[in-house]
């Protein structure tokens, strides 16, 4: 009986700690770079400012060119890892 009250302790403890540390934000490693503005560990939503435009993704994440401004509309292309994207809809990126 004592283990098994040391075992849910134990249990409960680690619950507990896990819902009190908080989760670390994700970004991509690397640089993302939108018609020459490099943006380094980049997450979230960047505007496409002029066109024609271009997106270079030097990050270990897949970036998506949307057709909408902040990042609405549809998905008009994927830039992974390595590769440009050149376009002259696009509105904004998303990347993780």
């Amino acid at each position: 009986m004592r283990r098994l009250a040391t075992t849910l302790g134990t249990i409960a403890a680690a619950a507990m700690l896990t819902l009190a540390v908080p989760n670390s934000a994700y970004a991509a490693e690397g640089v993302l770079v939108v018609n020459g503005t490099a943006y380094e560990n980049p997450s979230g939503c960047y505007a496409v400012d002029w066109f024609p435009s271009s997106v270079s993704n030097y990050t270990d994440a897949i970036a998506e060119v949307h057709s909408g401004p902040d990042c609405t509309g549809q998905v008009e292309w994927l830039v992974y890892p390595g590769e440009t994207y050149h376009t002259e809809t696009a509105q904004s990126v998303f990347i993780l």
